[in-house]
């Protein structure tokens, strides 16, 4: 992707904060709405009183309105106003006018209104696939030759065993690139793998629908499942055969340069096992044993060898259950240095948790009940790849009715009131909140990858609707993808390809050397981070909801990752089944 960033765009960033255009202090989600849903904008720092809804055809009033009374940001000194439009149904394309102040970017009222959106998110995968030519008539201008055929890997020392030594050649091909980088973290996986096949079986009948323009596109198997399928073959080849453990990443020693993938020419390695790749690579595979077992005439045996493999993984992390991934610590000892991302944890209850509720769903077996510990007074949270103890609870919510006969049958309640209890601290006081949405009530919220923060949540909400159907929960769901289409301290949308005001300068190699202007669609930028780990110059706030650059530079703000598409993809998608019905 092209880019030049000089004197005179630098100064332009700084000054944006000052002279904002109308469109950046009208935020709103700039793809659309529903016709029978909640439909929003926010306005920042402005007195007006009124609003209105303008057709963009014909500049024609649809409707007027009251901004609502002033809301403070907890972050700045600014204040907005909510203006509230849900009275317009009618399908057509739009935009809010706000009076001395100018008017929004345009957005749709449809039906399916997402659905691309929905669909872009999921095919991001694809794009992020490693070993296979990307085709110009599966990826338009985004073609590629294929890299990273990792047909040929090395065992790192710490990975070495007595009947797989340093150095011994493994074949580990397939799988997706994690990152803004080319390499393939099993932990990583785990909490994405999980999301998408989640979505899988709580929207199965949607997931079947939707038509990615794939190679595998018009077998006998949904495309969704297809694509989390060229990860899982990936993954499978990760474990040891021998002893049933799992390297914890297949990596350069460090990171390659701004190249594209078939002109890495590094020398690659599987690392070191660890307990939080087994477990999580358990739980990946005990849920896609019980996913495929639908499609054992397509891949006869896969269901089978996926349970295995779990089982495999299960027995070695009982032998091994808190051996912690430290890369500072195993290079120390073993060459070469490994520096890339190293997904590292302390903590294993949670996967514990997650892999015992996901074998025990799948096989009935009831020794794996013990390592759930489902408990009453656990502090549930949106998940992440250090914490997945939620998704231990998601999935004994989606199979309540099969575990409340057997050993876990006192633990759904409990189950149920913790999923719950999780969507209302997340709906709380919104009706009050500066942006209207459960995202950026807490500074907290503004973390690395705070994008997918906001798609988790939703997620949580998603999941809350689904055991109770308030709707509520549903609305403010849709309140996140609001913000992630541009209701947002900074009015980008965040999903590559999409909006008036695109991210268009990712941290993501293929993107920065494919010498194409615009990025890889579907990508999920991270988001707003006052942390700025990464020193890029072209920030332009430091206010937590606004401190991002779309800038390359900006791996702190703007970079992609598997594991915030997977909840974009699961909240895009599960609010198109739902608005479906």
């Amino acid at each position: 992707m092209r880019k030049v960033l000089g004197p005179v765009l630098l100064f332009l960033c700084f000054s944006s904060v000052f002279a904002q255009s109308p469109q950046e202090r009208i935020l709103i989600n700039q793809v659309g709405f529903y016709p029978d849903k909640p439909k929003m904008a926010v306005i920042v720092n402005s007195d007006a009183m009124n609003f209105a809804v303008k057709s963009k055809k014909d500049n024609k009033t649809v409707f007027r309105g009251k901004l609502s009374e002033k809301r403070k940001s907890p972050f700045s000194d600014k204040y907005t106003k909510i203006a509230d439009f849900s009275a317009v149904k009618k399908a057509g394309t739009y935009y809010v006018e706000v009076p001395a102040l100018g008017k929004s970017y345009s957005f749709e009222i449809r039906t399916e209104v997402h659905k691309e959106v929905a669909k872009a998110s999921i095919k991001g995968f694809y794009f992020q696939r490693l070993g296979i030519p990307l085709e110009a008539k599966y990826a338009g201008q985004w073609a590629r030759p294929a890299g990273n055929p990792d047909t040929k890997v090395y065992i790192h020392g710490s990975a070495a065993t007595e009947k797989r030594p340093e150095g011994t050649k493994i074949s580990s091909p397939g799988g997706w690139l994690d990152a803004g980088d080319y390499n393939k973290y099993i932990v990583n996986s785990g909490i994405t793998m999980g999301t998408l096949l989640s979505l899988y079986e709580d929207f199965p009948a949607f997931s079947k629908t939707l038509d990615l323009n794939i190679p595998e596109s018009g077998n006998k198997i949904p495309d969704l499942l297809d694509e989390v399928l060229w990860n899982l073959r990936w993954m499978l080849t990760m474990q040891d055969p021998e002893d049933g453990g799992v390297y914890n990443k297949l990596t350069n020693p460090g990171f390659d340069g701004m190249i594209m993938p078939h002109e890495t020419l590094n020398k690659r390695y599987v690392v070191q096992k660890g307990t939080a790749a087994a477990l999580d690579f358990a739980a990946v595979t005990a849920q896609a044993s019980r996913v495929f077992k639908a499609y054992e005439t397509a891949l006869p045996g896969l269901s089978d060898s996926c349970l295995k493999a779990s089982q495999l993984a299960w027995k070695w992390a009982k032998q091994n259950p808190a051996l912690e991934y430290n890369q500072d610590e195993m290079n120390k000892t073993f060459a070469p240095k490994i520096v890339t991302g190293g997904y590292g944890d302390k903590n294993f209850l949670d996967e514990w948790s997650w892999a015992a509720a996901e074998l025990l769903i799948t096989t009935g077996d009831k020794t794996y009940y013990e390592d759930i510990k489902v408990s009453p007074n656990v502090f549930l949270n949106v998940p992440s790849w250090p914490n997945v103890q939620t998704l231990a609870y998601y999935s004994m919510s989606r199979f309540k009715d099969q575990l409340s006969k057997g050993p876990a049958k006192n633990d759904i309640p409990v189950v149920i009131k913790k999923v719950t209890e999780l969507a209302d601290r997340l709906t709380k006081d919104t009706e009050k909140h500066y942006l209207n949405t459960p995202m950026g009530k807490i500074a907290r919220d503004f973390s690395w990858g705070s994008s997918s923060v906001a798609a988790n949540q939703g997620v949580a909400l998603i999941q809350a609707y689904q055991l109770t159907k308030n709707e509520l929960y549903l609305n403010q769901a849709i309140d996140n993808l609001d913000y992630l289409m541009g209701r947002n301290g900074t009015a980008y949308n965040f999903l590559t390809g999409f909006g008036s005001k695109k991210v268009m300068h990712p941290h993501h190699r293929p993107s920065i050397a494919d010498g194409v202007n615009d990025p890889v669609p579907g990508l999920l930028s991270g988001g707003p981070n006052p942390g700025k780990q990464d020193k890029c110059t072209t920030y332009t706030s430091d206010v937590p909801d606004e401190c991002f650059t779309d800038d390359d530079c900006s791996y702190a703000s703007n970079e992609i990752a598997i594991n915030w598409n997977a909840p974009m993809a699961y909240l895009a998608a599960a609010i198109e089944a739902l608005n479906k019905k």
